[in-house]
């Protein structure tokens, strides 16, 4: 028997972090001739650590988010691990982040989790390029001599046929997953200095109708919930006006169709603009373009290849302020841009801070919004001109700054965004409680990049609700239900 396990991947194009359901599992599920079993390594977690006792779902009051994902497959856990001759390991984060109701693997603990297991065991996913789920740190080393590496590398023609094979593994999920979606791989550029996307793929659009009958597979199965989320810019992608249209009138009940990156420059040109018009037509409100900008330092943007210079980075961000700022039904604006910066690039500088605040400040001044700023530290992966050029040298350099750069941004552009874009008393419609953190229960739109909201009380979990916002945090908001 050949068993999948999923420890989740999130990369610069493409997320696989539940509520996410990436697509290596998918691909690979329906590549093979024979049916398979789905696990995750919440599963595993929940029979090694805890000896599927129930009580450790809950730890001082507190949601496990370790074991917070468990499949179908849970409850004959021990005997899919005895059968299982061939075991598919699917790991691999490149651009780490912070997660709600999840926690990604590491290779530390992959290895000592599946250390007496006799089959045949394959590693694969990003974990081919390295993986890293701490900034500011080289990829993870570990001793992998008890697995085979191998990188699916299938071609689009196979990806047609897989992709809907595949699509039955939703199946074996027991809990509501955001189906992730992919229009194209690689890029079209050379490529940012830190960035994997370049060493994995040659730059190729998937055809549109291929992605259409992806999508109604899961349709068909069930699905309400999409992202095209897999690819380095939605907008580069030369169908996306025609393929929104078509998913819309192909599966009318979709309840969220959102997107995620974008280059800022392709915002700007008139197909860009018409692009931004559809996205707001066609997708669900609450939707964000991650611009990955990284960097509003111009030398730092020349030393890494970024993708825009902040004149540009501005107008894009004035484009979809224009068009998708008017507030939806479910109580968030349409369609706004976030931005991702990322310290420890070459050539930063104490300058490259008063750049990226003096940027952010005159956002502010001109009342234009962005959903929410991603701040890190790179990782650094071989293979990336980062890695080769120089390395950690600019992490080191800076990193006593690091914390008071990131409050500088919370304090002073984070929460006052936050009031504009939600302001105290607004109502934010269907959102579903996913974790208690004492008798505090959180919970989040279902989408891309939701607002977290935290409410006093403990909640029924997975259950959807209605909000009156009546504070703010730093990234996130508070709320009564109503």
């Amino acid at each position: 028997m050949i068993t999948i396990l999923d420890c989740y991947t999130d990369e610069p194009a493409g997320l696989g972090v539940p509520p996410y359901l990436g697509v290596y599992p998918r691909y690979i599920s329906g590549s093979l001739d024979e049916a398979v079993k789905y696990i995750t390594i919440d599963d595993l977690r929940f029979l090694k650590y805890y000896n599927l006792n129930n009580k450790k779902k809950e730890i001082s009051h507190k949601t496990n988010i370790k074991i917070y994902n468990l499949t179908r497959n849970i409850s004959n856990i021990k005997e899919i691990i005895e059968n299982t001759t061939k075991l598919i390991v699917i790991l691999g984060v490149h651009t780490p982040g912070r997660y709600l109701s999840a926690l990604p693997g590491t290779l530390k603990e992959i290895t000592e989790l599946v250390s007496g297991f006799t089959c045949e065991k394959l590693l694969t996913g990003p974990v081919v390029w390295g993986t890293q789920l701490e900034g500011g740190k080289f990829s993870e080393k570990v001793d992998l001599n008890n697995f085979k590496i191998k990188d699916f590398n299938f071609s689009y023609s196979e990806i047609k046929d897989f992709a809907i094979k595949g699509a039955s593994l939703i199946e074996q999920i027991q809990d509501l997953r955001i189906i992730e979606i992919e229009t194209s791989h690689g890029c079209p550029r050379i490529g940012c200095s830190f960035c994997t996307e370049p060493l994995k793929h040659k730059f190729e659009f998937r055809d549109r109708s291929d992605v259409l009958n992806e999508i109604k597979e899961f349709y068909n199965l069930g699905c309400r919930y999409f992202r095209l989320g897999k690819q380095s810019c939605f907008y580069s992608y030369p169908y996306a006006t025609n393929l929104l249209s078509d998913i819309r009138k192909e599966c009318k009940d979709i309840k969220v169709l959102h997107i995620d990156n974008v280059n800022p420059v392709n915002v700007i040109s008139e197909k860009g603009i018409e692009t931004t018009k559809a996205v707001v037509k066609y997708c669900t409100g609450g939707n964000v373009a991650a611009f990955g900008i990284e960097s509003l330092d111009p030398i730092v943007v020349e030393e890494n290849n970024l993708n825009c210079k902040p004149a540009q980075a501005l107008e894009a961000i004035k484009i979809l302020n224009k068009y998708g700022s008017k507030r939806c039904e479910n109580g968030m604006p349409y369609f706004l841009p976030g931005i991702n910066l990322l310290f420890g690039l070459k050539g930063e500088s104490k300058q490259t801070h008063e750049h990226n605040i003096n940027f952010l400040k005159n956002i502010l001044k001109q009342n234009l919004l962005l959903r929410r700023i991603n701040i890190r530290q790179v990782s650094i992966f071989g293979g990336t001109p980062l890695y080769k050029e120089c390395g950690n040298k600019y992490l080191k350099k800076n990193k006593k700054y690091y914390w008071k750069w990131r409050n500088d941004i919370r304090q002073n552009i984070d929460l006052p965004m936050l009031n504009m874009i939600l302001p105290k008393e607004s109502i934010l419609k269907n959102v579903r409680t996913e974790i208690y953190d004492g008798n505090t229960t959180f919970g989040r739109q279902i989408g891309t990049y939701p607002l977290i909201v935290g409410i006093k009380n403990r909640l029924e979990l997975g259950k959807f609700y209605n909000v009156r916002i009546t504070g703010h945090m730093l990234r996130s908001v508070t709320g009564t239900v109503i």
